[in-house]
């Protein structure tokens, strides 16, 4: 009986995993259809290849994410040490992950390997607001800059410093950040007084205030380049195949490696990146690539949709964790602390990261409605914002693509603010706002438009928050479905 029992089980037990091996093969997803089933590897070198290029996907998403960035600038003819700006309120054509459309955008890109240290010149705040950090390519903030920041509205000559930089060099007055990468940016907004067309042009004037210049350069009081994008394609939106790995390579040939990350060294060389050498992968290689980076995109999107909500009995949430936000004031020397999980979500959905984040401005993000349901362009929504927003300035609700977090290409707008000329205002000081394919009854004033082919998710803005958000005596709602 036993000598016959025996090959029985064995052959239950064979095809159980023959059949798991046929849904769970790598980069699948029993939960619901995944976008990388087509891909199975040959054997356990691949299957190495396949692992390590999700890891790597997900390390690397802040620097990938500044590359495209730059690599947008270098399209219009921009480059290191020069500032792009936006003298427009933001439209779609700014491709770039959730930016905002209620404030003047300008981003000063830094190169200090060639020239030394680079001096970012910040105003006070007397005619203007700044409110914006300065950033390693890892987006590490160094500084937040302005009211908010070390300058506290006085203004100040911020000095970016290369890696190993003797600091004694360096003459008084300047405020000094030590970065460890040769190449960074700052992440610049011009805060309107209102909407009106004579404080956006206030805004821009006072933004060509900065100023941007190698050290060395000092006492010639060199001009700053400006580069205008506000007509242009400025794509910095990220795609999931296998140029994310061709973005990751550029970073890796031109700067030294933290001492943070070396593990990742071996890792990258099993891809075909190494300094020094030519990124070039054959056919099954960028194969498995593309399908390593999809899954690693699918796998922070889980992440991105399990945060508990921010309000009691909402699904507004914060995507940030308190483990990340110690690390960013802290350049990542938490001990016992890398959260790279909730890093690499964060920079598939954003650019930019305050040194004090939540501090200066408050952010919610909404991806489902009331019942729960994924935010779909072909429907209509409502939102009611109530009176007594808790903010110092001003708040917001943008529209964003749910794929790409980028604005939805092709509209005439993408969001509503406190600042929006001719915004309807109930008679109680509350804001009814309409999300949808076609404006409500009651008109355009209040309405963002959604692509009725895809989906969608609205990012809540708070400038200047007040204690009543965080302690949630003040309260925003989920939007509900009308149609």
């Amino acid at each position: 009986m036993k000598k016959i029992l025996f090959p029985f089980l064995f052959l239950i037990l064979l095809t159980a995993c023959n059949q798991r091996s046929k849904t769970d093969s790598p980069g699948s997803n029993n939960e619901k259809d995944s976008i990388t089933t087509a891909f199975k590897p040959n054997n356990i070198k691949e299957q190495i290849l396949y692992q390590r290029g999700i890891e790597a996907a997900i390390w690397s998403m802040p620097a990938v994410n500044y590359q495209l960035m730059f690599d947008a600038l270098a399209k219009i003819n921009g480059d290191y040490n020069q500032v792009v700006i936006w003298p427009k309120l933001l439209d779609w054509k700014n491709q770039t992950l959730t930016p905002n459309p209620d404030v003047i955008y300008l981003m000063p890109f830094f190169n200090t390997e060639k020239v030394g240290p680079i001096v970012l010149e910040i105003p006070p705040a007397d005619k203007g607001v700044f409110n914006g950090s300065v950033m390693t390519y890892w987006q590490n903030a160094l500084e937040d800059v302005g009211p908010g920041g070390v300058d506290k509205g006085k203004g100040g000559k911020y000095l970016f410093l290369p890696p190993g930089y003797d600091k004694s060099k360096i003459p008084a007055g300047y405020i000094q950040l030590q970065s460890d990468t040769y190449r960074g940016y700052a992440l610049l907004r011009s805060v309107l007084k209102s909407g009106s067309a004579a404080d956006v042009a206030a805004a821009v004037s006072y933004s060509k205030r900065i100023k941007v210049y190698p050290l060395s350069e000092a006492s010639k009081n060199p001009a700053t380049v400006f580069i205008d994008a506000s007509e242009k394609i400025y794509d910095s939106s990220i795609h999931y195949d296998v140029s994310f790995y061709e973005s990751l390579n550029k970073i890796i040939q031109v700067e030294p490696w933290l001492e943070r990350d070396k593990a990742m060294i071996d890792q990258l060389k099993t891809l075909g990146i190494e300094r020094g050498k030519t990124f070039n992968p054959d056919a099954r290689t960028k194969e498995i690539l593309a399908s390593a980076v999809k899954a690693a995109k699918e796998y922070l999107d889980l992440n991105y949709e399990s945060f508990s909500p921010f309000f009691k009995d909402t699904h507004w949430v914060f995507p940030a964790t308190p483990e990340f936000g110690k690390n960013i004031k802290t350049n990542f020397q938490v001990a016992d602390s890398y959260p790279v999980d909730n890093r690499g979500m964060i920079y598939t959905i954003i650019f930019f990261s305050a040194k004090h984040i939540g501090e200066s401005q408050y952010y919610l993000m909404q991806l489902v409605d009331k019942d729960g349901n994924p935010l779909d362009g072909s429907s209509s929504y409502k939102l009611h914002v109530p009176a007594n927003v808790p903010v110092k300035q001003y708040w917001s609700m943008t529209v964003y693509n749910r794929d790409t977090h980028t604005f939805i290409r092709n509209q005439k707008w993408a969001g509503r603010s406190s600042q929006t000329p001719g915004l309807k205002t109930n008679s109680d000081g509350s804001v009814d706002l309409y999300f949808g394919p076609t404006p409500p009854e009651s008109g355009e004033s209040n309405w963002v438009p959604t692509d009725p082919k895809g989906k969608f998710e609205i990012l809540a803005r708070f400038y200047g928050p007040k204690p009543n958000l965080y302690d949630q005596s003040w309260k925003l709602n989920d939007v509900e479905k009308v149609k």
